[in-house]
């Protein structure tokens, strides 16, 4: 690890200290989760975890001690074990751990039960997010009655249990220069693989067969891993949400809608494209598509410090729903479409997300019941999206046409920034990609 990131992990530590009335910090990683028989999946800390401690081991616990006048911050990781590591491969045990990532205090997991009562005692509060595992809340508790145990010898426990999720997710919403930095290193290496993908897509393929490349450039790129499961949603596939069975053969004329992002330091990025298998969108696709495409400008429009969050999917709405009135898939006007919500047959979700550690980061999108107002360090995605099954207002030329636009953006002080603007994004450029690779 490098000196500056270090420094980035303990100065967030030391915002909370600053921020927080006194009393203890508890926060565990993510577990090991097993795939199978004695196989695991490939682990993934805690994001909230990792963010304060930069540890991205596995069975870990960091406690923030936080008091009036001095504060510390201490860490619980697995014993150095060289036959482990003959197995499992290297772990620094605490020793190590307390030096490489600026912990006043280290010691092995095992030893968890007992030094965390012994920081709890004559502690007002924890700061704890209850009720995001139940194993975990009942550690807590017995930790809590360690403490009450002893109160004869004059020792009291803490009488307030704090939920530490929120206090951490707000700060995580605001992104520094170095989380900025790794967004968009990942939006452009995902950019690369959706480009990737469209020259690589063609009928009589298995959607499956594009993830692959998607992949492949992830990989090759230093991305090890998705930062979630990939949509590849050929045909009435991108009409699924969710879809990730990825198996379809492709037939020509299909649309192809891929929704994919790959993960730098953690960091994700989240990218829909959407594009003909044969390089070439028939004037009905064009059309769906185009009307996204001014959905997405729109939105982006209202990407301003000082906007309501809320300001983008009210702005994709209305696009979206005039041009559907002008097509004639809704009837009325755009105003009672809107307030009926009728244009919810077309489009049915929102138009993006916070962005950052998580996929869809932390972070809370109204503060007393109002809408949040964007400000500077704030990432999220904008997606707009429309979605033609069959019914009785859609023509059959427009059946399972299934188009949505997502790019990454992160606010500056001179307006967004979009992180993932090296992938094409108008008509001309995807079939330009295409057709280059003819």
């Amino acid at each position: 690890m490098q000196s500056a990131s270090l420094q980035q992990f303990s100065s967030r530590r030391q915002r909370l200290f600053e921020q927080l009335a006194p009393g203890v910090l508890i926060l565990p990683t993510a577990p090991e989760q097993t795939r199978n028989a004695d196989s695991t999946f490939p682990f993934r800390y805690d994001s909230s975890f990792y963010y304060l401690s930069g540890f991205q081991e596995p069975e870990a616990v960091i406690a923030l001690v936080i008091g009036e006048e001095t504060s510390k911050a201490v860490l619980f990781c697995r014993p150095k074990d060289e036959t482990r590591e003959i197995w499992d491969g290297f772990r620094y045990g605490p020793e190590a751990a307390k030096a490489e990532f600026g912990f006043d205090e280290a010691y092995t997991i095992d030893e968890l039960d007992t030094e965390i009562v012994n920081l709890l005692k004559n502690q007002p509060r924890v700061y704890f997010a209850l009720g995001a595992d139940a194993t975990w809340d009942a550690r807590l508790s017995g930790w809590i009655n360690g403490v009450r145990a002893q109160s004869r010898t004059g020792v009291t426990a803490p009488t307030e249990v704090v939920d530490a999720a929120e206090i951490v997710a707000e700060m995580r919403l605001f992104k520094d220069a170095h989380e900025i930095d790794a967004m968009h290193r990942a939006g452009k290496i995902n950019s690369v693989a959706h480009i990737r993908a469209m020259q690589a897509a063609k009928a009589g393929i298995r959607e499956y067969v594009v993830e692959a490349e998607l992949q492949h450039e992830y990989y090759r790129s230093g991305s090890r891993f998705p930062a979630y499961t990939s949509i590849v949603a050929s045909g009435p596939n991108a009409c699924v949400l969710h879809y990730d069975k990825n198996d379809r053969l492709m037939q020509d004329g299909d649309l192809l809608l891929i929704d994919a992002g790959c993960e730098i330091e953690g960091y994700a990025s989240d990218i829909t494209r959407t594009f003909p298998i044969n390089g070439r969108f028939t004037p009905e696709q064009k059309t769906i598509y185009e009307l996204v495409l001014a959905a997405h400008a729109a939105a982006l429009e209202q990407a301003k410090p000082g906007n309501r969050y809320s300001a983008m999917h009210d702005a994709a709405v209305k696009t979206l729903t005039a041009g559907l009135i002008e097509l004639g898939f809704l009837t009325g006007t755009a105003e009672e479409a809107i307030e009926n919500k009728t244009f919810r047959q077309f489009y049915m979700h929102g138009t993006g997300h916070w962005l950052g550690l998580d996929v869809h980061d932390a972070g809370r999108y109204k503060i007393d019941g109002e809408d949040r107002v964007l400000e500077v360090g704030m990432a999220f995605t904008i997606e707009p999206g429309l979605y033609i099954r069959p019914a009785d207002n859609v023509p059959k030329a427009y059946e399972y046409i299934g188009v949505r636009i997502e790019d990454d953006i992160v606010l500056t002080e001179t307006g967004p920034l979009i992180l993932s603007d090296d992938c094409p994004r108008t008509v001309a450029d995807i079939e330009a990609i295409m057709a280059r690779a003819a």
